[in-house]
């Protein structure tokens, strides 16, 4: 048996689909079947039910399968122990939400290039719960999102907050001047928003729903840079981390709207496996990293 044949296996079974494992491997659909197939051969089982479209796991590749998730994670945890007190090589695999990574990243790659000049990062975005699950299945080594204090991480994976962070809600400077509203005297004028998925708007739609109030989207796009210039056009609300309106463009252009029954605050979460393996060093650096661009900014994050 050999561990590469073991990991296409693993695959398989968490992404559901030959094509969907030769991706998050990064190799052919071809090569997945074949290492599938000597694994199969080895055991002297069949693991995949191939009458069925996509192929799953049979009732012995069932138990196999959670047995190969533990020979995999003592893999880890065995090259962990011997490259715990080296530089990290190969390839580092972190997910970071657009909203953080708008502030980071640039910088910070450029430093981890510099730190680590034998390590090769790829960088994935996407909403927090997406990314999440990608560490969960092994497909990337940690990843950087915002989450509320009470969010609960699936078995295997654990979490440290890197501080807090506050949302404001913006509108076209001037468009509201009172000092002081509720939900329900804004939620009319509409919002500019990510799409379905984001966690700022899920908060919102929920907030709203508390109050039997309608959740109004005018316009909704990916994009903070973009989102801020719709809302200093006069298009609807914009909801955005305040150390992002800070730094944006756009400000002089945009008030913060002092909603009194709607104060929003989400933690910096740094998300990885429970067991440290070969790139932590680079999370420990990318993490400090994160922590670090967020304290300079004019809102200061609370650490935790």
């Amino acid at each position: 048996m050999k561990i590469d044949d073991i990991s296409a296996f693993v695959a398989v079974v968490r992404n559901q689909s030959v094509s969907a494992a030769a991706e998050a491997l990064g190799l052919t659909q071809s090569a997945i079947t074949r290492r599938v197939q000597n694994l199969e051969h080895a055991l002297g089982v069949e693991l995949l039910d191939r009458s069925v479209k996509p192929p799953k796991p049979s009732a012995v590749g069932r138990q196999v399968f959670d047995q190969c998730g533990k020979v995999l994670q003592e893999v880890d945890h065995l090259r962990a122990m011997v490259q715990a007190d080296h530089a990290p090589t190969g390839v580092f695999r972190i997910g970071v939400i657009q909203t953080i990574g708008d502030v980071v990243l640039l910088d910070t790659l450029q430093k981890l290039n510099r730190t680590f000049k034998d390590l090769h990062t790829e960088v994935s975005s996407g909403w927090g719960s997406q990314l999440v699950e990608r560490v969960a299945n092994a497909e990337i080594d940690a990843a950087v999102a915002l989450f509320p204090a009470t969010k609960v991480l699936p078995d295997g994976l654990t979490g440290r907050a890197l501080g807090r962070i506050e949302l404001v809600v913006v509108a076209k400077k001037d468009a509201m001047p009172k000092r002081s509203y509720k939900l329900r005297d804004i939620y009319g004028t509409g919002f500019v928003l990510n799409p379905d998925g984001c966690g700022f708007r899920a908060g919102l739609a929920r907030a709203l729903a508390e109050q039997g109030l309608s959740f109004k989207i005018n316009l909704e796009t990916f994009g903070t840079d973009l989102q801020l210039g719709l809302a200093a056009s006069g298009i609807g609300l914009g909801l955005m981390p305040r150390p992002i309106f800070e730094r944006s463009r756009h400000r002089s252009h945009l008030d913060i709207v002092n909603v009194s029954d709607f104060k929003p605050v989400l933690d910096i979460w740094l998300v990885q496996p429970q067991q440290p393996g070969p790139v932590q060093h680079a999370i420990d650096f990318f993490a400090q990293a994160v922590q670090h661009a967020f304290a300079e900014s004019p809102l200061k994050i609370v650490a935790r």
